[in-house]
């Protein structure tokens, strides 16, 4: 595979909810990070922090805007959208992925988080009004 299908691989397997599946993509020494946010290295780490947003969540797409590679470098730039019930919060990330031997070695995503919040309080206004509009109807 090439590094691009790697990170493409990586990232189905993510919206598929099969973590391990995911982590099979990564070294050992993988380091995982939400700037500004503290990295996650190694295996185990990330798996944690996977899992953690998979125990908070109910669903999770990552829709590929853009995906662009330069040797072991893969840039994506996504609309990722995060769900937990009838709420659902969709924001812009840049991602960095370096591939290294066919396994990532490096996974770090920009976003804003005013942004990040922003699509979370929409999201959750329209999942009100979405119950609300139902009972309306009935």
């Amino acid at each position: 595979m090439t590094e691009t299908q790697i990170v493409e691989q990586f990232l189905a397997a993510l919206e598929a909810g099969q973590i391990d599946a995911a982590l099979e993509l990564c070294a050992e020494d993988v380091t995982y990070q939400n700037v500004p946010l503290p990295p996650a290295r190694g295996l185990g780490e990330v798996g944690h922090q996977l899992r953690l947003m998979q125990k908070y969540t109910t669903g999770f797409e990552a829709r590929l805007v853009n995906i662009a590679a330069n040797g072991p470098v893969v840039l994506t730039e996504r609309i990722d959208v995060l769900s937990r019930g009838a709420v659902s919060a969709e924001f812009w990330v840049c991602g960095t992925f370096e591939v290294r031997e066919g396994k990532i070695v490096l996974w770090r995503d920009y976003f804003d988080w005013t942004t990040f919040v922003a699509a979370g309080v929409k999201g959750a206004g329209r999942a009100v009004f979405d119950m609300v509009r139902k009972v309306a109807g009935r």
